[in-house]
């Protein structure tokens, strides 16, 4: 008799730092595209064109703090493959329950907000997209770590050339 298969997922080792809860603090967040394909748009002459869901990706970045009363974006930039955001978690009171749930920290569920928001407005609108699956964050440690990235995100599209995401644009995108 053979013994019954284990059918549960190996659990995935998180690359968040487990001294951190990120329900507070100043991340510096990239989520990217998948395949890193060009769904937001085309950088021509040091300037961002978007694409319809690039103009959502962007609008939603702008109003995501509207939506999450502990949440600050005080900067962002969309490029054609991916975006990098500076999310600023604030706790000025003891959270309610439903604000910070206890099994995702507040940095996952504004990105899977912010994910789960641009994947529902491709779908109702027949835009083919994707995410990756994971996102990259960075613990912001300091003024000088938060000027660097600044500077970072301030001249992402003007140094596109030279971005590890950089890529040429596919045919079928456009």
């Amino acid at each position: 008799m053979q013994e019954p298969q284990d059918t549960k997922q190996p659990k995935r080792k998180s690359p968040r730092a487990t001294f951190h809860n990120y329900s507070g603090g100043c991340y510096f967040v990239t989520i990217c595209t998948v395949e890193k394909k060009h769904y937001f748009g085309t950088i021509i002459n040091n300037e961002m064109h978007y694409t319809k869901i690039g103009r959502k990706a962007k609008d939603d970045l702008e109003q995501l703090p509207m939506r999450i009363g502990y949440c600050e974006i005080p900067l962002f930039v969309v490029m054609p493959n991916h975006i990098h955001a500076i999310i600023h978690i604030t706790q000025p009171h003891e959270p309610a329950k439903e604000e910070i749930p206890v099994t995702r920290s507040a940095l996952s569920v504004i990105v899977g907000l912010y994910k789960s928001g641009i994947t529902t407005f491709a779908r109702r609108n027949n835009i083919t997209f994707g995410w990756q699956p994971r996102y990259h964050d960075h613990i912001i440690r300091g003024v000088t770590d938060r000027n660097r990235i600044a500077d970072y995100i301030n001249n992402n599209v003007a140094r596109w050339a030279d971005d590890c995401f950089y890529s040429l644009p596919t045919s079928q995108m456009f």
